[in-house]
Protein backbone atom coordinates (compact mmCIF):
# COMPACT_ATOMS: atom_id res chain seq x y z
CA UNK A 1 0.00 0.00 0.00
CA UNK A 2 1.14 3.32 -1.26
CA UNK A 3 1.25 6.49 0.42
CA UNK A 4 -1.18 8.15 -1.70
CA UNK A 5 -3.59 5.29 -1.01
CA UNK A 6 -3.22 5.39 2.38
CA UNK A 7 -4.27 9.09 2.79
CA UNK A 8 -6.99 8.50 0.64
CA UNK A 9 -7.98 5.88 3.07
CA UNK A 10 -7.77 7.72 5.68
CA UNK A 11 -9.73 11.23 3.57
CA UNK A 12 -12.10 8.28 2.46
CA UNK A 13 -12.79 7.19 6.09
CA UNK A 14 -13.32 10.61 7.81
CA UNK A 15 -15.84 11.90 4.96
CA UNK A 16 -17.75 8.47 5.18
CA UNK A 17 -17.88 8.58 8.97
CA UNK A 18 -19.21 12.51 8.92
CA UNK A 19 -21.89 11.12 6.46
CA UNK A 20 -22.71 8.78 9.11
CA UNK A 21 -22.80 10.79 11.91
CA UNK A 22 -24.81 13.37 9.58
CA UNK A 23 -27.14 10.22 8.83
CA UNK A 24 -27.38 9.40 12.85
CA UNK A 25 -28.49 13.17 13.45
CA UNK A 26 -31.31 12.85 11.11
CA UNK A 27 -32.27 9.89 12.90
CA UNK A 28 -32.36 11.89 15.93
CA UNK A 29 -34.17 14.48 15.10
CA UNK A 30 -36.47 11.93 13.10
CA UNK A 31 -36.76 10.08 16.37
CA UNK A 32 -36.58 11.74 19.57
CA UNK A 33 -39.33 12.68 21.74
CA UNK A 34 -38.73 16.61 22.70
CA UNK A 35 -37.14 19.91 22.00
CA UNK A 36 -33.95 19.52 23.76
CA UNK A 37 -33.07 15.71 22.63
CA UNK A 38 -33.54 16.66 19.17
CA UNK A 39 -31.18 19.74 19.97
CA UNK A 40 -28.79 17.54 21.43
CA UNK A 41 -28.68 15.29 18.46
CA UNK A 42 -28.90 18.31 16.13
CA UNK A 43 -26.16 20.27 17.93
CA UNK A 44 -23.59 16.91 18.68
CA UNK A 45 -23.15 14.70 16.00
CA UNK A 46 -24.16 16.82 13.45
CA UNK A 47 -21.07 19.16 14.56
CA UNK A 48 -19.15 16.27 14.45
CA UNK A 49 -19.82 14.89 11.06
CA UNK A 50 -19.97 18.25 9.22
CA UNK A 51 -16.27 18.57 11.13
CA UNK A 52 -14.99 15.40 9.95
CA UNK A 53 -15.96 16.02 6.08
CA UNK A 54 -14.57 19.22 5.92
CA UNK A 55 -11.41 17.46 7.73
CA UNK A 56 -11.30 14.21 4.85
CA UNK A 57 -12.05 17.09 2.30
CA UNK A 58 -8.80 19.04 3.58
CA UNK A 59 -6.84 16.10 3.52
CA UNK A 60 -7.34 14.81 0.26
CA UNK A 61 -7.06 18.09 -1.34
CA UNK A 62 -3.50 18.99 0.34
CA UNK A 63 -2.51 15.54 0.39
CA UNK A 64 -3.45 14.22 -3.16
CA UNK A 65 -3.53 17.91 -4.89
CA UNK A 66 -1.60 19.43 -3.49
CA UNK A 67 -4.23 22.48 -2.85
CA UNK A 68 -3.92 24.02 0.62
CA UNK A 69 -7.06 25.68 1.16
CA UNK A 70 -7.00 27.27 4.73
CA UNK A 71 -11.03 28.06 4.25
CA UNK A 72 -11.54 24.42 5.37
CA UNK A 73 -9.50 24.51 8.20
CA UNK A 74 -11.65 27.67 9.33
CA UNK A 75 -14.64 25.97 8.58
CA UNK A 76 -13.70 23.30 10.95
CA UNK A 77 -12.43 26.25 13.75
CA UNK A 78 -15.97 28.03 13.01
CA UNK A 79 -17.75 24.85 13.41
CA UNK A 80 -16.04 23.40 16.22
CA UNK A 81 -16.36 26.79 18.06
CA UNK A 82 -20.22 27.98 17.47
CA UNK A 83 -22.35 24.96 16.67
CA UNK A 84 -21.94 23.56 20.55
CA UNK A 85 -23.03 27.54 22.21
CA UNK A 86 -25.61 27.79 19.57
CA UNK A 87 -27.40 24.31 20.80
CA UNK A 88 -27.00 25.65 24.39
CA UNK A 89 -28.51 28.64 23.91
CA UNK A 90 -31.38 27.57 21.74
CA UNK A 91 -32.31 25.00 24.47
CA UNK A 92 -31.67 27.38 27.13
CA UNK A 93 -33.98 29.83 25.26
CA UNK A 94 -36.44 27.03 24.76
CA UNK A 95 -36.46 26.21 28.60
CA UNK A 96 -36.91 29.92 29.25
CA UNK A 97 -40.09 29.99 27.26
CA UNK A 98 -41.62 26.96 28.72
CA UNK A 99 -41.28 24.20 26.33
CA UNK A 100 -41.88 21.07 27.99
CA UNK A 101 -40.11 18.47 28.92
CA UNK A 102 -40.55 14.99 27.39
CA UNK A 103 -42.91 12.42 29.84
CA UNK A 104 -39.68 10.10 29.86
CA UNK A 105 -37.60 12.50 31.30
CA UNK A 106 -36.10 11.93 35.03
CA UNK A 107 -34.03 14.46 35.75
CA UNK A 108 -34.34 18.61 35.77
CA UNK A 109 -31.47 20.02 37.12
CA UNK A 110 -32.25 23.65 35.49
CA UNK A 111 -35.29 23.74 37.56
CA UNK A 112 -34.07 22.87 40.94
CA UNK A 113 -31.15 25.72 39.96
CA UNK A 114 -34.15 28.35 38.94
CA UNK A 115 -35.90 27.68 42.10
CA UNK A 116 -32.82 28.03 44.36
CA UNK A 117 -32.33 31.50 42.16
CA UNK A 118 -35.94 32.74 42.52
CA UNK A 119 -35.82 31.55 46.60
CA UNK A 120 -32.21 33.78 46.37
CA UNK A 121 -34.14 36.87 44.72
CA UNK A 122 -31.41 36.87 41.79
CA UNK A 123 -34.44 35.65 39.24
CA UNK A 124 -38.05 37.07 38.71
Amino acid sequence: MTEMEIVKFFAGLFILLGAFLSLVTAFGLIRLPDVYTRNHAASKSATMGVMLVLLGTFLYFWLIEHHFNSRLLLGVLFIFLTSPVAGHLIARAAYNSGVKLSDRTVQDDLAKARKKMKAEGQLK
